[in-house]
Protein backbone atom coordinates (compact mmCIF):
# COMPACT_ATOMS: atom_id res chain seq x y z
CA UNK A 1 0.00 0.00 0.00
CA UNK A 2 1.16 3.55 -0.74
CA UNK A 3 -0.30 6.50 0.53
CA UNK A 4 -1.05 9.85 -0.25
CA UNK A 5 -2.45 13.48 1.65
CA UNK A 6 -5.40 15.00 0.07
CA UNK A 7 -5.42 18.64 1.73
CA UNK A 8 -6.86 22.53 1.04
CA UNK A 9 -6.01 25.77 2.24
CA UNK A 10 -3.81 28.87 1.13
CA UNK A 11 -0.96 27.82 -1.37
CA UNK A 12 1.59 28.83 1.73
CA UNK A 13 0.16 25.48 3.49
CA UNK A 14 -0.53 22.90 0.45
CA UNK A 15 3.23 24.02 -0.58
CA UNK A 16 4.17 22.63 3.07
CA UNK A 17 1.64 19.54 2.91
CA UNK A 18 3.92 18.51 -0.54
CA UNK A 19 7.29 18.80 1.35
CA UNK A 20 6.03 16.90 3.91
CA UNK A 21 4.84 14.35 2.44
CA UNK A 22 7.86 14.08 0.26
CA UNK A 23 10.16 13.81 3.45
CA UNK A 24 7.85 11.22 4.45
CA UNK A 25 8.28 9.09 1.49
CA UNK A 26 4.42 9.98 0.65
CA UNK A 27 3.60 9.40 -3.27
CA UNK A 28 1.00 12.02 -3.92
CA UNK A 29 -0.45 15.57 -3.39
CA UNK A 30 -4.49 15.91 -3.80
CA UNK A 31 -6.43 18.77 -3.78
CA UNK A 32 -10.06 18.75 -4.14
CA UNK A 33 -11.87 21.21 -6.19
CA UNK A 34 -14.61 23.02 -4.12
CA UNK A 35 -16.23 26.76 -4.57
CA UNK A 36 -17.23 26.12 -0.63
CA UNK A 37 -14.76 24.54 1.97
CA UNK A 38 -16.96 23.35 5.09
CA UNK A 39 -19.95 21.54 4.83
CA UNK A 40 -21.47 24.24 8.21
CA UNK A 41 -23.19 27.00 6.75
CA UNK A 42 -21.09 30.04 9.13
CA UNK A 43 -17.88 27.49 8.83
CA UNK A 44 -18.38 28.15 4.98
CA UNK A 45 -18.15 31.74 4.96
CA UNK A 46 -14.98 32.12 6.73
CA UNK A 47 -13.22 29.14 5.46
CA UNK A 48 -10.96 29.90 2.15
CA UNK A 49 -11.11 27.90 -0.84
CA UNK A 50 -9.16 28.22 -3.62
CA UNK A 51 -8.93 27.70 -6.77
CA UNK A 52 -7.34 24.53 -6.87
CA UNK A 53 -6.35 24.57 -10.51
CA UNK A 54 -4.35 27.75 -10.23
CA UNK A 55 -2.81 26.13 -6.92
CA UNK A 56 -2.06 23.39 -8.99
CA UNK A 57 0.10 25.93 -11.29
CA UNK A 58 2.26 26.44 -8.68
CA UNK A 59 3.28 23.27 -7.63
CA UNK A 60 3.68 21.96 -10.68
CA UNK A 61 6.91 24.07 -10.66
CA UNK A 62 7.35 24.07 -6.92
CA UNK A 63 7.63 20.26 -6.42
CA UNK A 64 9.75 17.91 -8.55
CA UNK A 65 9.13 14.30 -7.20
CA UNK A 66 5.15 14.06 -6.01
CA UNK A 67 2.86 13.16 -7.98
CA UNK A 68 -0.17 16.24 -8.46
CA UNK A 69 -3.69 14.66 -8.36
CA UNK A 70 -7.31 16.91 -8.72
CA UNK A 71 -9.43 14.69 -6.57
CA UNK A 72 -11.97 15.49 -8.13
CA UNK A 73 -13.19 18.13 -9.98
CA UNK A 74 -17.33 18.48 -10.94
CA UNK A 75 -18.20 18.25 -14.08
CA UNK A 76 -20.98 21.12 -13.82
CA UNK A 77 -17.67 23.45 -13.15
CA UNK A 78 -16.15 23.83 -16.69
CA UNK A 79 -16.93 22.35 -20.35
CA UNK A 80 -14.42 19.56 -20.57
CA UNK A 81 -12.40 21.72 -23.39
CA UNK A 82 -11.41 23.61 -20.25
CA UNK A 83 -10.76 20.91 -18.26
CA UNK A 84 -8.34 19.17 -21.03
CA UNK A 85 -5.95 22.31 -21.85
CA UNK A 86 -5.90 22.82 -17.89
CA UNK A 87 -4.77 19.16 -17.43
CA UNK A 88 -2.60 19.20 -20.19
CA UNK A 89 -0.83 22.80 -19.52
CA UNK A 90 -0.23 21.01 -16.06
CA UNK A 91 1.38 18.21 -17.13
CA UNK A 92 3.62 19.63 -19.47
CA UNK A 93 4.81 22.08 -16.43
CA UNK A 94 4.66 19.01 -13.97
CA UNK A 95 6.88 16.54 -16.11
CA UNK A 96 3.98 14.49 -16.09
CA UNK A 97 3.02 14.64 -12.65
CA UNK A 98 -0.36 15.58 -13.14
CA UNK A 99 -3.54 13.57 -12.80
CA UNK A 100 -7.23 14.78 -13.64
CA UNK A 101 -10.16 13.45 -11.17
CA UNK A 102 -13.35 13.82 -12.85
CA UNK A 103 -16.88 13.12 -11.23
CA UNK A 104 -20.09 14.38 -11.15
CA UNK A 105 -20.15 16.93 -8.01
CA UNK A 106 -22.12 16.43 -5.40
CA UNK A 107 -22.32 19.65 -2.76
CA UNK A 108 -25.80 21.43 -3.63
CA UNK A 109 -24.74 24.60 -1.73
CA UNK A 110 -21.82 25.77 -3.67
CA UNK A 111 -23.38 25.16 -6.92
CA UNK A 112 -26.69 27.65 -5.50
CA UNK A 113 -23.77 30.41 -3.84
CA UNK A 114 -21.78 30.75 -7.50
CA UNK A 115 -25.02 29.83 -9.78
CA UNK A 116 -24.04 26.51 -11.44
CA UNK A 117 -26.26 24.48 -13.38
CA UNK A 118 -26.79 22.14 -11.04
CA UNK A 119 -29.07 19.18 -13.00
CA UNK A 120 -30.50 15.76 -11.28
CA UNK A 121 -28.33 12.95 -10.49
CA UNK A 122 -28.84 10.91 -13.77
CA UNK A 123 -27.89 13.64 -15.86
CA UNK A 124 -24.83 14.58 -14.37
CA UNK A 125 -23.72 11.02 -14.66
CA UNK A 126 -24.96 11.65 -18.33
CA UNK A 127 -22.86 14.80 -18.73
CA UNK A 128 -20.05 13.27 -17.07
CA UNK A 129 -20.00 9.93 -19.18
CA UNK A 130 -20.24 12.15 -22.19
CA UNK A 131 -17.07 14.49 -20.92
CA UNK A 132 -14.98 11.22 -20.19
CA UNK A 133 -15.33 10.47 -23.46
CA UNK A 134 -13.99 13.77 -24.72
CA UNK A 135 -11.28 14.18 -22.60
CA UNK A 136 -10.13 10.72 -23.38
CA UNK A 137 -10.09 11.56 -27.12
CA UNK A 138 -8.46 15.14 -26.61
CA UNK A 139 -5.36 13.48 -24.59
CA UNK A 140 -4.72 10.98 -27.32
CA UNK A 141 -2.46 12.31 -30.05
CA UNK A 142 -4.17 9.96 -32.82
CA UNK A 143 -7.36 9.87 -31.83
CA UNK A 144 -9.91 11.14 -34.67
CA UNK A 145 -12.19 13.63 -32.26
CA UNK A 146 -15.46 13.08 -30.58
CA UNK A 147 -18.83 13.42 -30.90
CA UNK A 148 -21.33 12.99 -27.91
CA UNK A 149 -24.59 14.08 -27.01
CA UNK A 150 -23.34 17.42 -25.34
CA UNK A 151 -19.56 17.60 -26.38
CA UNK A 152 -18.05 17.55 -29.67
CA UNK A 153 -14.20 17.83 -30.47
CA UNK A 154 -12.79 17.66 -33.83
CA UNK A 155 -10.31 16.00 -35.22
CA UNK A 156 -7.30 18.75 -34.78
CA UNK A 157 -3.98 18.82 -33.02
CA UNK A 158 -3.99 19.68 -29.36
CA UNK A 159 -1.09 21.75 -28.39
CA UNK A 160 0.72 21.48 -25.85
CA UNK A 161 0.17 18.11 -26.02
CA UNK A 162 2.02 16.56 -22.99
CA UNK A 163 5.16 14.01 -23.75
CA UNK A 164 3.31 10.76 -21.65
CA UNK A 165 -0.69 10.77 -20.92
CA UNK A 166 -2.63 12.47 -18.33
CA UNK A 167 -4.05 10.11 -16.56
CA UNK A 168 -7.80 10.34 -15.83
CA UNK A 169 -8.91 9.84 -12.17
CA UNK A 170 -12.55 8.93 -11.40
CA UNK A 171 -13.85 8.94 -7.68
CA UNK A 172 -17.47 8.81 -6.01
CA UNK A 173 -19.45 6.61 -3.78
CA UNK A 174 -22.28 5.38 -6.94
CA UNK A 175 -22.98 1.67 -6.54
CA UNK A 176 -23.50 0.85 -10.42
CA UNK A 177 -22.71 3.78 -12.36
CA UNK A 178 -19.46 4.98 -11.11
CA UNK A 179 -17.89 1.53 -11.17
CA UNK A 180 -18.72 1.48 -14.94
CA UNK A 181 -17.26 4.45 -16.01
CA UNK A 182 -14.57 3.65 -13.62
CA UNK A 183 -13.82 0.30 -15.98
CA UNK A 184 -14.44 2.38 -19.34
CA UNK A 185 -12.19 5.28 -18.90
CA UNK A 186 -10.67 5.42 -15.50
CA UNK A 187 -6.49 5.20 -15.04
CA UNK A 188 -7.35 5.18 -11.21
CA UNK A 189 -10.54 4.18 -9.86
CA UNK A 190 -11.14 6.29 -6.54
CA UNK A 191 -13.39 4.30 -4.44
CA UNK A 192 -14.94 5.84 -1.43
CA UNK A 193 -15.12 2.55 1.55
CA UNK A 194 -18.68 1.08 2.15
CA UNK A 195 -20.23 -2.12 2.97
CA UNK A 196 -20.91 -3.05 -0.62
CA UNK A 197 -16.76 -2.14 -1.57
CA UNK A 198 -16.30 -5.78 -2.87
CA UNK A 199 -19.25 -5.46 -5.18
CA UNK A 200 -18.42 -2.41 -6.73
CA UNK A 201 -14.82 -3.33 -7.45
CA UNK A 202 -16.22 -6.97 -8.92
CA UNK A 203 -19.04 -4.24 -10.88
CA UNK A 204 -15.51 -1.99 -12.03
CA UNK A 205 -13.37 -5.20 -13.26
CA UNK A 206 -16.83 -5.98 -14.82
CA UNK A 207 -17.03 -2.98 -16.82
CA UNK A 208 -13.08 -2.93 -17.71
CA UNK A 209 -13.27 -5.96 -19.37
CA UNK A 210 -16.37 -5.62 -21.10
CA UNK A 211 -14.52 -2.51 -22.65
CA UNK A 212 -11.16 -5.04 -23.78
CA UNK A 213 -9.19 -3.29 -20.94
CA UNK A 214 -7.19 -5.06 -18.28
CA UNK A 215 -8.29 -4.17 -14.88
CA UNK A 216 -5.05 -4.75 -13.43
CA UNK A 217 -3.85 -1.71 -14.95
CA UNK A 218 -5.61 0.46 -13.16
CA UNK A 219 -5.27 1.31 -10.61
CA UNK A 220 -7.02 1.49 -7.12
CA UNK A 221 -7.34 3.86 -4.41
CA UNK A 222 -9.52 4.99 -1.66
CA UNK A 223 -9.32 8.11 0.89
CA UNK A 224 -10.77 9.51 4.14
CA UNK A 225 -10.80 11.35 7.14
CA UNK A 226 -8.85 8.89 9.59
CA UNK A 227 -9.63 9.41 12.82
CA UNK A 228 -7.12 7.54 14.98
CA UNK A 229 -5.30 7.40 18.19
CA UNK A 230 -3.39 4.53 20.59
CA UNK A 231 -6.28 4.23 22.95
CA UNK A 232 -10.45 3.84 22.84
CA UNK A 233 -10.18 7.10 25.09
CA UNK A 234 -7.76 8.85 23.49
CA UNK A 235 -10.05 8.36 20.56
CA UNK A 236 -12.64 9.87 21.92
CA UNK A 237 -11.51 12.86 23.17
CA UNK A 238 -9.79 13.35 19.56
CA UNK A 239 -13.40 12.70 17.80
CA UNK A 240 -14.83 15.23 20.24
CA UNK A 241 -12.03 17.91 19.73
CA UNK A 242 -12.85 17.61 15.46
CA UNK A 243 -16.71 17.93 16.39
CA UNK A 244 -15.64 21.40 18.19
CA UNK A 245 -13.37 22.90 15.45
CA UNK A 246 -15.88 22.16 12.76
CA UNK A 247 -18.74 23.75 14.91
CA UNK A 248 -21.05 20.56 14.77
CA UNK A 249 -21.89 18.32 16.85
CA UNK A 250 -20.50 14.87 17.62
CA UNK A 251 -23.71 12.90 16.54
CA UNK A 252 -23.00 15.11 13.10
CA UNK A 253 -19.67 14.17 12.78
CA UNK A 254 -19.84 11.02 13.54
CA UNK A 255 -23.08 10.86 10.95
CA UNK A 256 -20.32 12.41 8.23
CA UNK A 257 -18.21 9.89 8.84
CA UNK A 258 -20.68 6.80 8.92
CA UNK A 259 -21.38 7.98 5.29
CA UNK A 260 -18.03 8.06 4.43
CA UNK A 261 -17.22 4.60 5.88
CA UNK A 262 -13.52 6.09 6.17
CA UNK A 263 -11.22 4.40 8.69
CA UNK A 264 -11.13 5.53 12.68
CA UNK A 265 -10.75 4.00 15.78
CA UNK A 266 -7.34 2.95 17.32
CA UNK A 267 -4.14 2.51 15.75
CA UNK A 268 -4.72 -0.95 15.20
CA UNK A 269 -8.41 -0.64 14.32
CA UNK A 270 -7.43 1.65 11.30
CA UNK A 271 -4.54 -0.78 10.46
CA UNK A 272 -7.17 -4.03 10.15
CA UNK A 273 -8.97 -1.40 7.36
CA UNK A 274 -5.85 -1.31 5.20
CA UNK A 275 -5.44 -4.92 5.22
CA UNK A 276 -8.65 -5.26 4.46
CA UNK A 277 -8.10 -2.46 1.76
CA UNK A 278 -5.38 -4.45 0.45
CA UNK A 279 -6.84 -7.82 -0.04
CA UNK A 280 -9.52 -6.23 -2.36
CA UNK A 281 -6.63 -4.86 -4.43
CA UNK A 282 -6.26 -1.01 -3.23
CA UNK A 283 -2.87 0.10 -3.46
CA UNK A 284 -3.09 3.70 -2.31
CA UNK A 285 -5.20 5.58 0.05
CA UNK A 286 -5.16 9.27 0.40
CA UNK A 287 -5.33 10.84 4.12
CA UNK A 288 -7.56 13.35 3.78
CA UNK A 289 -7.86 16.85 5.62
CA UNK A 290 -6.62 20.11 7.19
CA UNK A 291 -3.06 19.87 7.12
CA UNK A 292 -0.86 20.39 10.30
CA UNK A 293 2.36 18.65 10.23
CA UNK A 294 2.31 18.04 14.14
CA UNK A 295 -0.72 16.12 14.00
CA UNK A 296 -0.29 14.08 10.43
CA UNK A 297 3.31 13.18 11.68
CA UNK A 298 1.62 11.91 14.57
CA UNK A 299 -1.24 9.96 12.90
CA UNK A 300 1.18 8.50 10.09
CA UNK A 301 3.82 7.43 13.27
CA UNK A 302 0.86 5.76 15.38
CA UNK A 303 0.31 4.25 12.31
CA UNK A 304 3.49 2.85 11.47
CA UNK A 305 3.86 4.42 8.43
CA UNK A 306 7.37 5.62 7.29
Amino acid sequence: MEYALQVSGSYDDILDAAAFATDRGLVALALPDHYLMAFSEEKAKTTPAPDAFVQFGGLARDTTDIDLVMLVSPITFRHPAVLAKMAMTLAEMSSGRFALGVGTGWMDREHEVFGFDYPEIAERFDMLEDALGYLRAAFDPDSPGYTGERYTLEEFPLSPMPSTNVPIVIGGTGPHKTPRLAGMFADEFNIYPGPDLAERIERFRAAAVEAGRDPDEIRLSTSGQVAAAETETEFEELMNGYAAEMGIDRDELDAQYDKRRTPRGTYEQVNERFEGFRGLGISRFYFQGIFTPIDTAALLDGLGIT
